[in-house]
């Protein structure tokens, strides 16, 4: 008999419909069941509150999760488990047939990925059928929480680095293997340079860093003869990994290489103190020319150490820390209805009271130009400032393009600039104001007593 072959979790493009939590379904049939699939419902997603040592947020993940809802389908293999299922097996079949047959032919409206958000703010809206709408919720919360997170940390990052470029390094260290195309591609929306990540360089034009690991050098009888044949074999963009061995003996046999090569990396020990003595070496052997790379556990802390410190230090890879975000590796992330048939909704539960009625976001920025607040208001209110959220489907289908990576990051760039100085701090507390209309806290006291 032949071996079973691997079970194999990658989700089929044309099924995602299932690729959620059991409830979600579970809900979606009573609606049938119980002749309440077209009521027309508004859920909104948002952040209750930032992550330990946050003070915003970089809103990211929204083109993936828009190109995934477009695309919702359950195939028949798929109806079929579902229907075997306990909980599901004295349904009435043609529930399940219906479910078969449904696509997402809502609206969404949603903030500019790359935009910097903050807690309390709406940052999508679903208008759609109770069903659909109900369908979203897992896939939203899963498509957008973890490409922020990680956006978030890329730009504290790059706040830290003041300028000096940083690299991607983290596939490898990904929660799995699609995480790291994530990860990439929020690090870059937030201003990284590059990423270590092959087929997310070549999917989204990121422009592809590597250098080599320590098992090239291990490879060769000697370092020298493991760095001689690299730079040979790559003479464009040759960085050379120096640390297998001695640290500094390693600088000195990349800076007798002839031609010169581009960099050498330094991926252990004190960085600071070894990239001032790597300098010293390369400038004395006429390789002023030749950059330093530091990697290693690295994040904005000790990037901003190392900065302090005046290292000679001429690019970061990152990799652990950002597509971890160690520190605070969750987002506080919900999806809630908030209206439905046109009444609001609102949940009560301590610490987790939400505002009803669908939602628009009005930014205000100071005499400098800087965001000085965020006033919610009911969708059909008007206030001062800039609008945020803008319609991205309408009727199941795309309103208008999305903007291109490259637009997103420059958008990004933007964003961060208008942040005030003082929560671009690392240590800054969260209190960006966010405000609320009268009449939404009008309906909320109004539902509250009701």
């Amino acid at each position: 008999m032949s071996p079973q072959p691997p079970v194999r979790l990658w989700p089929d493009p044309e099924g995602l419909g299932p690729v959620t939590d059991v409830y979600e379904l579970a809900m979606m049939a009573g609606y049938y069941a119980a002749g309440m699939e077209n009521l027309v419902a508004s859920f909104e997603l948002f952040v209750r509150k930032l992550p330990p040592g946050r003070s915003y947020l970089v809103f990211a993940g929204l083109e993936q999760a828009i190109g995934d809802i477009l695309a919702l389908a359950f195939k028949p293999e798929q109806i079929e488990a579902i229907s075997q299922w306990p909980a599901f097996r004295k349904l009435d079949r043609s529930i399940l047939a219906r479910m078969q047959a449904l696509r997402f032919e809502g609206d969404i409206w949603a903030v500019s990925e790359g935009t910097v958000v903050f807690a309390g703010v709406t940052l999508l809206r679903v208008t759609a059928p109770l069903v659909a709408a109900q369908w979203l919720e897992t896939y939203l919360l899963a498509s957008i929480g973890y490409p922020t997170l990680v956006a978030s940390k890329a730009a504290r990052c790059r706040s830290a680095a003041l300028g000096t470029p940083l690299f991607e390094f983290g596939a490898r260290r990904c929660h799995g293997p699609h995480a790291g195309f994530l990860a990439a591609r929020a690090a870059y929306i937030a201003g990284f340079a590059g990423t270590s990540h092959a087929e997310a360089a070549r999917l989204m034009g990121i422009p592809p860093i590597g250098t080599m690991a320590h098992s090239w050098v291990q490879s060769f009888d000697s370092e020298a003869e493991s760095f001689r044949t690299f730079a040979r074999l790559f003479p464009s963009h040759t960085t050379l990994l120096v640390d297998t061995y001695d640290t500094l003996e390693g600088v000195q046999v990349a800076a007798a290489i002839d031609p010169s090569v581009d960099a050498i990396r330094i991926d252990s020990g004190d960085l600071g103190e070894l990239a001032w003595q790597a300098r010293a070496i390369l400038d004395q052997n006429n390789r002023a020319q030749v950059k330093i790379i530091a990697s290693g556990d690295l994040d904005e802390h000790r990037i901003a150490e190392l900065n302090k410190s005046a290292a000679p230090i001429d690019g970061f890879g990152v990799g652990t820390e950002l597509v971890t975000s160690r520190d605070a590796p969750a987002l506080g992330v919900v999806y809630k209805l908030v209206e439905l048939e046109g009444q609001g909704k609102v949940k009560l539960s301590p610490g987790k009271k939400t505002y009803p009625m669908a939602k628009q976001v009005f930014r205000k920025r100071g005499p400098d130009g800087r965001f000085c607040g965020d006033h919610v208001t009911r969708a059909d209110e008007t206030a001062d400032g800039e609008p945020l959220l803008a319609r991205v489907v309408r009727a199941g289908r795309l309103d208008r393009s999305l903007p291109t990576l490259e637009e997103i990051r420059r958008h990004c760039t933007e964003q961060l600039a208008g942040v005030p100085e003082h929560l671009l701090k690392l240590d800054a507390k969260p209190d960006y104001p966010v405000t609320y209309s009268e009449a939404l806290e009008a309906d909320a006291r109004r539902l509250m007593r009701r």
